[in-house]
């Protein structure tokens, strides 16, 4: 069986884009149900 090193990703150039898109996003929530967590404490 043979694969394609040749894969691109989706929307970006390259996957590296959409590992700092997933890391800015998990960042994004973690800050986010942080300050709603100290919120409704």
């Amino acid at each position: 069986m043979k694969y394609d090193n040749n894969d691109k990703a989706p929307f970006f150039k390259s996957w590296n884009t959409w590992y700092v898109l997933v890391v800015i996003f998990l960042l994004l929530l973690i800050i986010f149900f942080y300050f709603f967590t100290n919120h409704f404490a």
